[in-house]
This record gives structure tokens, sequence and C-alpha cells, in this order.
């Protein structure tokens, strides 16, 4: 092994150190190349990037909504400052509000409490009057005490186009259909659907390809027009809000909302990473050179990093959102590490060539930092496990990114410093300071070695206590700040209009064929009556009251469960059909006849959307409130799939719950399984990078035990502070160890080196606890204030993340030079003194 490394550095000092021009020339060559593909950097916060494609769920999602014609829409709730909200003053600022909105490009249509048909509110209103005019709020003479009190009691209005108080409307702007892009989307899911059962030809594969390519080229097209007008959308709100409370919300705000802040995000963090690693540098080496050069590779490497993601369409979602000021900072410990070796050299021989000096800090610092790479590398490879793409895209990236930064730190900024004067040494003090922090702590640590390992188990069982009380919770409405407009939006739909997160129900039939009898009833000279032999096969003869027997029982139940908010279905259509039936139910007869000879337009609008003849189902939809601080979302789930088989009596093929929340659980639950509870995969394997690297079981325990704590430590304090996982923060603990390695290796390795010189357990803690402390503390310093910088986020997982990554890093670095040297000590792993 020493032969391969020694012969690796005689050919890099003959390559690089030997033309450092030529090198810097092939270097910038380099950054150029990626450089130009940086700019197919691509951002996308839609929700299915979060999926794979052969997803089960997302599968059931897309075909319900597709059966179902579910469309985007954006809801702007209306609430009046001081009028009456069915004053005429208000109901013309709605109906002009309106026709602005109609005007913008992906509009399809506005649907607004001047629209809906007031079926109870028209007077001697019989079943027969629903095939002619419905009136409206502005059909003239209509009694508008009335139509206040349809609207407050009607299953179809309350709690979803108004408020229980009548005080505020919702207005519902249902966008055009992307039929380009959702045709895309099929095929690609027909290609995947086959690559996953049977594989795919070439032919396919180049198909596939090219899909995936158009499909992004489609959506990039939808985010730019979905932008411009949501940015009209808020031009045109803008003028109405002097006389009324106006928020937006909704699914497209809110992806067009998260684009923003993940591009927000990635230049605040950016820069302040880099403002924040100039100063640390300026203070700790105070010369030119040392600051320049690591910023350097830290810009040449996010620069290489982000061609890379661009030449292999590698997509930037909210979980990777934060890689820039992940790579900044590993970046930069890699250059710390090298600039204080160099520093320390120059300082033992002042004489030494420039030279010589790089080559001995290269020989010195590469092995060590090869190995915190590829440990690094270890840490992160537990996100490869999981089975979300996104997930194991961003352990690529990452991983990727580590090994960019090693690379390019190792060659441009050796082949930089031999085109540079030699520094001016750091003078020796002939006498030790007063005082030294990392001195004391390595005197705090000396006799202490056992009351510190002690005080360290018991701080790890209290972290495992609190890591068992952990949850894992997708609040979509607590991710973002209370002064957002997506917060407010959400939380006033939440509390005013029936529940934020959507989820689905679809009862599936068994063939059930019935040719109603007359009814007794005056039904039959309501409507003109069937010819049997002609409407044997007549769609309304679906409508059985067996069917609406079960419907009425699921939705019953649905507005009786704790957290539900809003459920409509075939039912709410119904109970409004019965009270102008004087409140009796109707029967086979009468449900055919209705079915028969309703308008179209009302078909399309009550009972399209829950009913799905051709398929024998039909559709509800109920929406959570996600505000309700006693809500568990994957609880709420498993309560629904148990009381509908044990208490409904619905067999398990008879029924499907999907939708949004049930995804997004899912999303969660997924990581929670491939994270958390491989925990112990990940330790295993970087027990092996420390057995390859110090061939020694005794090290590799004792380097494990300091890089396990502070993964558990913060796990557990967030347990003990109820802070929820979620898709962000619960990616800290293979972040974490990934990071957290680097310090216990560097320390290991400058601990052998000082103990084979001075065979002195303690007189190598003492001399680490003033050389390599001094690089662990800076590394440490800048990981954790550039941690620390996410709290500027607007998006709250991305804050937690920050801080809590922060807290490990801190916890990190104060095992690693307390902890691990009292181990060390204790248990003399390199062999006798």
């Amino acid at each position: 092994m020493k032969k391969i490394i020694d012969k690796g550095a005689d050919l890099f000092d003959k390559l690089v150190l030997g033309h450092p021009i030529l090198t810097i020339i092939i270097f910038l060559v380099f950054i150029a190349f990626f450089s130009y593909h940086a700019q197919d950097f691509r951002i996308d916060a839609s929700s299915e990037t979060l999926l794979n494609e052969n997803n089960k769920e997302l599968k059931n999602y897309r075909a319900i909504s597709k059966r179902y014609e579910s469309k985007e829409f954006i809801i702007i709730t209306y609430k009046p400052y001081n009028n009456d909200l069915f004053s005429p003053e208000i109901l013309s600022n709605i109906a002009r509000l309106k026709k602005e909105i109609e005007k913008l490009k992906r509009v399809e249509s506005v649907t607004t409490i001047l629209d809906v048909p007031l079926i109870e509110t028209a007077q001697k209103m019989n079943i027969k009057d629903l095939t002619k005019n419905i009136p409206t709020i502005q059909t003239p003479g209509i009694d508008i005490s009335l139509a206040k009190k349809e609207f407050k009691t009607s299953p179809l209005y309350k709690n979803l186009l108004v408020s229980p108080d009548l005080e505020a409307t919702a207005i519902q702007v249902i966008l055009k259909p992307t039929l380009k892009y959702n045709k895309l989307i099929e095929e690609r899911t027909m290609l995947a659907e086959k690559s996953a059962k049977q594989g795919l030809t070439k032919e396919e594969k180049i198909k596939y390809k090219n899909l995936n390519k158009k499909i992004r080229n489609a959506l990039d097209k939808i985010n730019d027009q979905r932008h411009k007008d949501i940015n009209k959308l808020r031009e045109i709100v803008k003028k109405y809000k002097n006389n009324a409370k106006i928020i937006l919300g909704g699914v497209p705000l809110i992806a067009d909302d998260l684009i923003i802040f993940i591009k927000n995000d990635l230049k605040v963090f950016g820069i302040g990473v880099f403002i924040f690693m100039l100063l640390t540098l300026i203070i700790s080496f105070r010369k030119i050179r040392w600051v320049i050069l690591p910023m350097l590779c830290c810009g040449f490497s996010v620069t290489v990093m982000m061609g890379i993601l661009g030449l292999f369409d590698w997509e930037v979602t909210v979980i990777s959102s934060n890689f820039i000021s992940l790579q900044l900072i590993l970046t930069m410990s890699i250059a710390i590490h090298l600039i204080v070796r160099y520093e320390e050299f120059h300082s033992e021989d002042i004489n030494m060539p420039n030279k010589a000096l790089i080559s001995n800090t290269i020989k010195d610092k590469f092995i060590p930092c090869l190995y915190t790479t590829l440990t690094t590398v270890a840490g992160f490879s537990s996100l490869l496990l999981c089975n979300l793409k996104p997930v194991r895209t961003f352990g690529w990236m990452m991983s990727v990114g580590l090994l960019v930064s090693l690379v390019l730190t190792f060659i441009f900024f050796p082949a930089q410093v031999m085109l540079l004067k030699k520094p001016t040494p750091i003078k020796k003090q002939k006498s030790e300071p007063k005082f030294s922090l990392l001195g004391a702590i390595a005197n705090l640590v000396d006799g202490r070695e056992k009351t510190i390992i002690v005080s360290s188990v018991i701080i790890l069982l209290l972290s495992v206590f609190g890591m068992s009380t952990l949850k894992v919770e997708n609040s979509f409405i607590d991710y973002f700040k209370h002064t957002t407009e997506i917060y407010q939006g959400l939380k006033f739909i939440d509390q005013k209009l029936g529940g934020t997160t959507p989820f689905d129900v679809v009862l599936k039939f068994q063939d059930e064929k019935s040719t109603p009898a007359k009814s007794s009833s005056d039904g039959d000279d309501l409507f003109e009556e069937f010819d049997e032999e002609k409407d044997s096969n007549n769609p309304a003869y679906w409508f059985t009251e067996n069917k609406m027997s079960v419907i009425k029982k699921v939705h019953k139940y649905l507005t009786s469960v704790p957290h539900v908010g809003k459920v409509l279905s075939l039912e709410t259509f119904l109970q409004v059909i019965q009270k102008i039936n004087k409140d009796k139910p109707l029967d086979n007869f009468e449900l055919a006849l209705l079915y028969k000879n309703l308008p179209e337009k009302i078909k399309n609008d009550v009972l399209k959307p829950y009913v799905s003849i051709e398929n024998n189902e039909a559709h509800l939809v109920a929406r959570v409130k996600d505000s309700d601080k006693g809500l568990r979302r994957n609880e709420l789930l498993k309560k629904l799939h148990y009381d509908f088989t044990n208490k409904l009596g619905l067999k398990k093929d008879s029924f499907l719950i999907t939708g949004i929340l049930v995804l997004y659980n899912n999303i969660l639950q997924s990581l929670f399984k491939s994270q958390i509870l491989t925990l112990g995969f990940t330790v295993l394997l970087l027990m092996i990078m420390f057995l390859i690297l110090f061939r020694s079981f005794k090290i590799s325990l004792i380097a494990i035990f300091p890089n396990a704590l502070p993964v558990l430590f913060v796990l557990g304090f967030m347990g003990w502070s109820n802070i929820h996982l979620d898709m962000m923060t619960i990616t800290i603990a293979a972040i974490t160890m990934g990071i957290a390695v680097d310090d216990t290796i560097h320390y290991i390795h400058r601990f052998e080196q000082e103990f084979k010189i001075n065979k002195n357990y303690k007189k190598a803690m003492h001399i680490c606890g003033k050389t390599i402390a001094s690089a662990m503390f800076y590394t440490s310093l800048v990981i954790t204030i550039g941690f620390s910088i996410l709290v500027f986020s607007n998006f709250i997982p991305t804050i937690y993340f920050g801080l809590l990554t922060g807290l490990a890093m801190v916890v990190a670095f104060i095992a690693n030079i307390t902890l691990l040297p009292a181990l060390i000590v204790i248990f003399k792993p390199f062999g006798k003194e």
C-alpha cells in the first residue's frame, strides 16, 4: 500500500507540481465545459418529483383524477371588511373580479356564489323543476334572505363556498388541463410499468429517455405560464384588497411559491455561506491567498456540480434544495485542513522550498481527506436505500459532489500555490499562551477520561429514549411561516372552508342489474317515463337504493370522523333533493328518472365528479383540517381502513383510499423506514471503512462511538422537544453521520502520528489539542454556522434542518475533542506506551 501511495505522490509531483500553469489551463477548460452545462440546471417543486413513476399509490391517484376529471384550481378567499357579503356592492365587486380573472390565459372557468344554482331558494320547487332553469343569486327577484339561508345550510355550499358565519366566500379558479403534458406522463408511465415487469427494448429505452426530456420541457413551459398567471392574478386581486381581506391558496400557488422559495434559498444560503466563510478565512488566517484560494475551490466545485446536474438531468427538489450549502461547506473543510497543515510544515522549517511544502502537505493530508470523503459518501449512501427517487438522487448528488470537491481541491489548490511566492511563516511563540480554549479542553479531559465516557453513555441512553418518542408528520400548513401567503391561505381555508389536505374514497360495487319498478308515488308523472325495452341498458338503472345506501353510510361516517372537514359525494346532492322532496328519500324509479332528465350542466357539476357508471364506482372527496393540533395523519388513515371493514362492513377490495394525504403520508413513512431504521447499516458501513483505514477493530469501535452520539443526540433532542420528522429533517441522520466522521478520522490520524513520535498517549492528546483540533474547530465552525444560515428560509423544514444539523455538528466537535481522546487514552489502541 505504501509503495502505491509513494508512486502516486511521485506522479502527482511530476504532473501537477511540475507543470502548474498547464494544470491550471486544463483545469479551467474543464470548468468551462461544466459551466456551459450548468445552464441546464433545473428546479422542480411539484409533488410528483417526490414519487417514483411506478409507485402504486401514484398510479391510483392519477387513475382516479383522470376518471373523475379532477382539475387544478386556485382558491381565492374573499372576506369583506365592513359590508355584508351579500350586499349589492360586494356582489358587484365579486362579479367584476370574476370577469377580470376569466381573461387569464390558463383559466378555464371561475365559480363564485354568483353562479351556483339555488335549488332550495326557488319557491315551490319540486324535483321536476330541476329540468328547468334554476335561479342563482343574480336572478331578478331572488329572495336574498332565503339565498343566505340556503348557503348557510345547504350540504353543497356550507363549509365549501361560504364560511359557516357567512362572512367569507371562496372563489374557485379552475385552470385548463395540461393535455399534452398529461399524455406524455401516461406514455412514460406505460413504459415504466413495462420496464418493471419485463424490461424495455433498445428503441423503447431511447423513447423513454426522449419522453423524460419532453416532459421536462413541457413542465418548464407550464411552470413559466403558471408563474405569469399567478403574478397577474395577484395584480388583479390587489385592486380589490381595499374592501376585503383576500388570500390566495391552492396546489398551483404552493408549487409556484415553493420554486421561488427554493431559488431564493439557493441564492441566500449560497451567498450567506460564502460571506461567512470569507469572514472566517480572513479572521482565522489573515492572508489574502488563504482567503481567495479556498473560495475559488468552493466556487469551482459548485459550478462543476451544477453542470453535472444539468448534464445528467438531475433535478433539484425540496429535499435536495440545500445541496449548494452542503457543497460549499464540505469543500471548505478540505481546503482548511490543507492550509493548516501547510502552515504547520512552514513554521517547523522556514527554509523548506515551496514545492516541498506543498508536496508534504498533499502527502500528509490526502489519505485522511480521501477517507473522510469516502466515509462521508458512506453516510450519504444510506439515502440510496430509500425507495423514493428524489431522496436517492440527493444521495447520488452529494456522493458525486464530495468526490468533485476532493479532486478539484487537491488539483487546483496545490497548482495555484506553486505559482505564488512562499508566504511569511507563522512565528512560533517562545512561551505558551496564557489561555488556549482547545488546550484547556485537552487539560479538562486529562484525568477525567472515565467521567467523560460515563457521561457520554448517560447522554446516549437519554437520547435513545427521546428517539423512541419520535413521530413522523406531514402537516403541510406547518411547513410555512405564519407571515407567508401560503400559510394564511391554508389556515383560512382550513378553519373556515372545510379543510385543506384532500383524500379520495372510491367505492367499488359488485355487478348489480336492476330495472326499477314503477314508483307508486306521484313521481311517475314528474318526468317522461321509460320505455323498458328501449332503455334496458340505460345508465339510469345504475342508481339503486342499495348503492345509495352504501354511499350514504360511508359519507355519514366520514363526516363524523374527528379532523375530517368537508365531505362531498353523490349523497351531498341527494340530501338537497330529499329536502325538496318533502324529506323523503328517492326510490329506484325516482333515482332513474332524476338521472335521465337532469340537465347536462347539473350532471357535470354534481354527478360526474362522484359517479362512474361504466366502472361501477362511486367517488367521495373529503378534506382534512390540517391545522388541528391533535391530528395524526398516519393514525387517521389506519383508522379509516379499519373502520371501513370492521364498522361499515365493506370488503377490503370494495374500497380504495387515495389522494394527496395518502401520497405524502406514504412518502414520510417510507423515508422513516429507509433512513431511521437503516442507521445500523450506515454504522456497519462506517465500521468497514474504519477497518480498511485503521486496520484495527479496536480503533474502529472507538471511532464509531463519537460519530453515533451526535446523530442519536439530535434525534433524541427532537423526540424530547416534540419536533416531528418531516421530509427534510428525516435526512439529518445520514448527513450528520457522514460529515461528523471527518473530524474523527483527522484526529485519529494525527494522534497516531504523534504517538509514534512520543510513545505517550496523554502527550499525544495535548499535542493534538493544540494542532489538529484547531483545523477541526475551524471546519466545525464553518459547518455549524453555514447550516445555521438556513434559518433565513421561508420553508420551516429547511429551518429545522439547518438548526438541528448545526447542533449535531457542535455535539460532534465536542465529542471528537473530549470523548474520542478519552476513549483512546483509556483503551490504548496504538499499543503500549
